[in-house]
């Protein structure tokens, strides 16, 4: 949800048109899209780790701000946001699966249930975008 350049560049588009399709990579975008970093960073987190990739400056106060946007949206859903993020990423006909990288069986669980609701609606859809679209 955080990098829209496949679905915008043509990727998709042209993944579709080969008879092709792929696999997400971290559409949780290193748990950036869980309800971890609502309320800061947290001590055991990747954003945390100054080994990561995930830095603490990629959460910044416009980034949160985003993603309690879309937890709200998520939550309208009856969904949490890993379980809609998950499920938006799916929803491109070219998405075979996804790589979630949960590293607890409960995590799995939890994603797995993202499956329960896959159907947005056109005003979902639009609610979304323009999150998505604010300047971060």
């Amino acid at each position: 949800m955080l990098r829209r350049d496949y679905e915008t560049g043509g990727a998709f588009d042209a993944m579709a048109e080969e008879g092709i399709g792929c696999i997400a990579f971290s559409p949780l975008s290193q748990g950036m899209l869980t309800s971890k970093y609502l309320d800061g960073i947290p001590n055991d987190s990747r954003a945390a780790d100054p080994h990561s990739t995930l830095t603490p400056e990629r959460i910044t106060d416009k980034t949160v701000a985003v993603l309690r946007d879309l937890n709200a949206l998520a939550a309208n859903r009856g969904q949490s946001l890993a379980q809609m993020a998950l499920t938006w990423v799916l929803r491109q006909p070219v998405v075979c699966s996804v790589l979630t990288g949960a590293s607890r069986p409960d995590q799995l669980h939890h994603n797995v249930a993202a499956l329960r609701n896959l159907e947005f609606t056109p005003d979902a859809l639009e609610a979304i975008d323009r999150v998505l679209a604010a300047p971060a």
